[in-house]
């Protein structure tokens, strides 16, 4: 027994020396967490995608709490996300507005035109490899998925022959953005309701053979916006979202239709006759001329003819207006 025991008691003694030892150890060299991080990270939507820049949720949090990264600079977060980072850091929050991935072609199978049938490799940089892709258009979407199979967060669908990217699955990782061989997928803000749907920097004679809704540079859309938020730029339109209202004008008046509008998500105002005192700001800033009425009264709003871009909202100083 004596053999047995005295082993046993020594591996016994030598775990409790090396266990009080550790413990000890650990006390004296303890690393202290600020209580931001953890507030921090508790905030933070857990995706760890990247987006922010850093390689994580935990270095994001970390990054702001020694005021390295902005409290808005979680896309997937967003504004809601921002407000609270804000009130932990004690600093103010201009909520950034989430990003999210668009494909920029509508180069689809009906729309687009082939210049050969490929059958190679169904991946997009291995077609781009032989002449540019089997598509006439060199600067559009190919759509045999490489976005897709990068797409951690099955965001992307293909149909039609181009990609679609789901907003609302979106986390702006940036890993379709990186994969893509054509450069066809960029950022939109999240709420855009407007984007030009195409990529091509050829001119319109040209476009008009390879895809029937590509941009053809024509610049009716550049004229016809109100807010000057569409640009003009390597033969093809742009949209300035920082100046966009959303009034989805130009996509009205695109006579190719490259430029894509969810028209169903076009909001009208709205007066409210108990706030509103006929001051006709609101009929002097509507760029559209859709609101009448004479000074002192109640003035109203012609819904065939608002846009919705939320001018006179903005405007009106006894928020008489509301956009429905």
């Amino acid at each position: 027994m004596d053999s047995i025991i005295l082993p046993v008691a020594s591996l016994g003694g030598l775990g409790l020396i090396f266990g009080s030892g550790l413990a000890i150890a650990s006390r004296i060299f303890a690393v202290e967490v600020d209580p931001k991080v953890e507030k921090i990270r508790a905030a933070l939507p857990g995706a760890n995608c990247g987006a922010c820049g850093y390689p994580g949720c935990d270095a994001f949090a970390n990054a702001v709490s020694i005021e390295e990264a902005p409290v808005n600079g979680c896309p997937v977060g967003g504004s809601e996300a921002a407000e609270r980072l804000g009130e932990i850091m004690g600093a103010s929050a201009e909520a950034s507005e989430r990003k999210v991935a668009h494909v920029i072609c509508n180069g689809t199978e009906c729309n687009a035109r082939d210049k050969f049938e490929y059958n190679g490799i169904k991946d997009c940089k291995a077609a781009a490899l032989v002449q540019g892709g089997n598509k006439s258009c060199s600067y559009g979407c190919l759509g045999y998925g490489t976005c897709y199979d990068v797409c951690p967060f099955d965001a992307i669908t293909m149909k039609d022959g181009i990609a679609h990217i789901d907003p609302d699955k979106c986390t702006a990782c940036g890993n379709c953005v990186d994969a893509c061989p054509k450069n066809v997928i960029e950022w939109a803000p999240y709420n855009q309701n407007v984007v030009v749907d195409c990529n091509s920097n050829e001119f319109g004679k040209d476009v008009k053979v390879k895809c029937s809704t590509g941009c053809i540079g024509c610049q009716i859309c550049v004229k016809a916006c109100p807010f000057d938020a569409m640009e003009f730029e390597n033969k093809l339109a742009k949209i300035n979202y920082d100046k966009c209202k959303n009034c989805m004008i130009c996509a009205e008046k695109c006579p190719t239709k490259a430029i894509w509008a969810d028209f169903s998500k076009r909001k009208t105002a709205e007066v409210v006759e108990d706030k509103c005192i006929g001051c006709t700001i609101c009929a002097k800033n509507c760029p559209v001329d859709a609101i009448n009425g004479e000074l002192k009264k109640v003035h109203e709003v012609d819904p065939d003819k608002c846009v919705g871009c939320g001018v006179c909202e903005q405007k009106c100083p006894k928020d008489a207006i509301i956009m429905k």
